[in-house]
């Protein structure tokens, strides 16, 4: 066992240090656990390199398809590296849309196509609902929809899915194209 004390000084330093790079006490609480901070150690020696986790979607790989539902249209887009801070502002709302103004799902669909829009598909929500800590904050509040995945329910509706957060988790729902659209329900875009 080491000698370190860990005085008022240090512990101060330690907690500026902390809030400052985003630190909460869960974190600090698993940075504790096992091995960590020895890993952490053999890093700042040098023995060591840290690697960035790179997230990749397939995004031509078959969608999710919900119980009494089928795939209507699913644009391919290839593997495509999700990046949570250059996406957390890739929403797009229609003129339709703004202020207290909407806009029918089907011409909102028409719009979309016709502008080609690169919306995301639904093989990017299902990827983020099973990495929750990728969802931007930003996006709380609202309904993102993942237009490049449109479904038909069994009864012939046209369906988008969406994200949002609601009792301090992140789901998924889903909107049919002959409502209204407004201002809380943009789509998720891929940030260029």
């Amino acid at each position: 066992m080491s000698d370190l004390t860990l005085d008022v000084g240090l512990a101060a330093k330690l907690k500026v240090a902390f809030a400052r790079n985003g630190w909460t006490e869960q974190l600090i609480d698993a940075a504790c656990e096992g091995d960590k901070l020895g890993q952490f150690k053999q890093v700042l020696l040098g023995h060591a390199a840290i690697t960035v986790v790179e997230h990749v979607i397939d995004c031509d790989a078959q969608p999710f398809v919900p119980d009494g539902w089928s795939v209507e249209e699913h644009q391919k887009g290839g593997a495509f590296k999700w990046d949570k801070e250059t996406q957390k502002d890739a929403l797009y709302l229609s003129k339709g849309q703004a202020g207290s103004k909407y806009i029918e799902g089907n011409k909102l669909r028409k719009e979309l196509t016709e502008k080609s829009t690169p919306v995301l598909n639904a093989n990017v929500l299902d990827y983020l609902l099973a990495n929750p800590h990728l969802i931007p904050e930003e996006w709380k509040g609202k309904y993102v929809f993942f237009w490049g995945t449109v479904y038909r329910y069994r009864v012939g509706n046209l369906y988008v899915r969406c994200l949002y957060w609601d009792d301090g988790g992140w789901f998924w729902g889903g909107y049919w194209l002959g409502l209204d659209w407004r201002g809380r329900v943009p789509a998720a875009l891929r940030a260029s």
